[in-house]
C-alpha cells in the first residue's frame, strides 16, 4: 500500500494509448504536428494566449524557465523549502550559470510579500550584492499548503512594483486547483505569474512536464536553452502526446481531483495529527518512529518526515481500500 510518492504512480492508459497513436514517423524534435499543438492547448486551458514547450522533469522545467528570467550574476526569492532550493542538487545554478537562490521563510512553505521584502530591503545598490530578478513559489507548496488566487496577486504586484519575473513551480498545480476550484488562470497568468511549470509526471504522465509561459519573449529564450541543456529530444511527439492527453476533456484536473480526494480519506484518520492542513494530496502526520514501524510492519510505504512526523502522498490511482486501511491504521495507533 504505497504512499510515497505521487512519482511512483502509474501511468494514465489514455497517456499510452497517445503514446502509442503517436508511434507514427513525423517531423523530429519539436516540429512535429502534436508539439505544434501545445500552444493552442494551453491557450485554451489558461484563457489567454500561450507558449508552452515539453521537457523530460520538472528540474528542467523549473531551471529552465529562471534560466531565462535570471543572470548569472542575479538572484531568485524562493522559500528555504522549496524544491529548487532542497532537491534540485544545484541544478538552478548550473542552468542559469551562477544565480543566487535567496531564502525566505514563511507558514507552511509559502512565501508572503513580507517576506520577499525582508530578504529585498537589506541589500545594498551596487556591484558588491546579489540582485534579485525572479521570485518563485510553489503551487502546491511542499508541505501541501496551497496559495489562492488573492494570495499570488499580492506577490505578483510586488514582482511587477519591483521589476522583476515570477514564476511558479506547479509540479502539483493541478492539485491546488482542484482543491481551490478556481480556474488556471486566476492562479497564473491574472495574478502576474510569468512562466509556470506545469507538473504532469506525478498527475498520471509518463515522462513529460511542460513550461507554460505568459510572456513570448521569455518562451523564445527558452527554446535555445533547451537545446543547449540536451532537453530537445529528437521525438518530442511521444512528450507532446502525454501532455495532450492529458489536458483533453480536463484529465489532469480529474485526476488531481481523485488524489486529493484520496488524501482527504487518510486525513479522517489522522485528525489531531496532522502538522499541516491537508490542502492537495500530501499528508504530514505526527508519529514516533515506532509509530511509523508499526504502520509499515502492516505494508504502509511512505517516507519520514523529520525525526517525529511522517509524509504520506495520494496519486491519482491511489486505491480506497488501501486509503481506508491507512486512515483506521493511523487511527489504531
Amino acid at each position: 500500500m504505497h504512499f510515497m510518492s505521487d512519482n511512483a504512480a502509474s501511468v494514465h492508459p489514455n497517456v499510452w494509448q497517445a503514446m502509442l497513436a503517436a508511434d507514427t514517423p513525423d517531423s523530429p524534435y519539436d516540429g512535429d504536428a502534436l508539439s505544434a499543438k501545445l500552444d493552442e492547448a494551453f491557450s485554451e486551458v489558461f484563457e489567454r494566449p500561450c507558449w508552452a514547450l515539453w521537457v523530460a522533469s520538472g528540474t528542467a522545467a523549473n531551471c529552465l524557465a529562471l534560466a531565462t528570467m535570471v543572470p548569472p550574476q542575479g538572484g531568485v526569492i524562493c522559500h528555504r523549502e522549496a524544491h529548487i532550493e532542497t532537491s534540485e542538487g544545484g541544478a538552478p545554478g548550473f542552468y542559469t550559470h551562477g544565480a543566487k537562490l535567496m531564502l525566505a521563510d514563511g507558514d507552511g512553505a509559502k512565501l508572503t510579500p513580507t517576506a520577499i521584502q525582508g530578504v529585498i530591503d537589506p541589500i545594498k545598490p551596487g556591484v558588491h550584492w546579489v540582485h534579485p530578478a525572479a521570485i518563485s513559489i510553489t503551487q502546491a507548496t511542499e508541505l501541501g499548503r496551497v496559495y489562492t488566487p488573492a494570495e499570488v496577486t499580492e506577490i505578483g504586484l510586488l514582482a511587477r512594483d519591483r521589476t522583476m519575473w515570477l514564476h511558479m513551480d506547479g509540479a502539483r498545480f493541478g492539485n491546488a486547483v482542484a482543491f481551490l476550484r478556481s480556474t488556471p488562470a486566476k492562479l497564473t497568468c491574472d495574478a502576474g505569474v510569468h512562466a509556470l511549470s506545469f507538473g504532469f509526471v506525478k498527475n498520471g504522465g509518463l515522462g513529460a512536464e511542460a513550461i507554460v509561459f505568459f510572456d513570448e519573449g521569455l518562451a523564445d529564450i527558452a527554446r535555445y536553452r533547451r537545446k543547449r541543456a540536451g532537453h530537445l529530444q529528437s521525438k518530442g511527439r511521444f512528450l507532446a502526446a502525454q501532455i495532450l492527453a492529458l489536458l483533453d476533456g480536463k484529465l489532469w484536473l480529474e485526476n488531481a481531483m481523485a488524489a486529493n480526494e484520496a488524501a482527504a480519506i487518510i486525513s479522517q484518520g489522522a485528525a489531531d495529527r496532522l502538522l499541516e492542513p491537508v490542502e492537495g494530496n500530501q499528508l504530514f502526520v505526527r508519529m514516533s518512529g515506532a509509530e511509523r514501524e508499526a504502520l509499515r510492519g502492516q505494508g504502509f510505504a511512505f517516507y519520514d518526515h523529520g525525526p517525529d512526523g511522517a509524509r504520506m502522498v495520494t496519486a491519482w490511482d491511489s486505491r480506497p481500500e488501501h486509503c481506508t486501511a491507512m486512515a483506521e491504521a493511523i487511527a489504531a495507533l
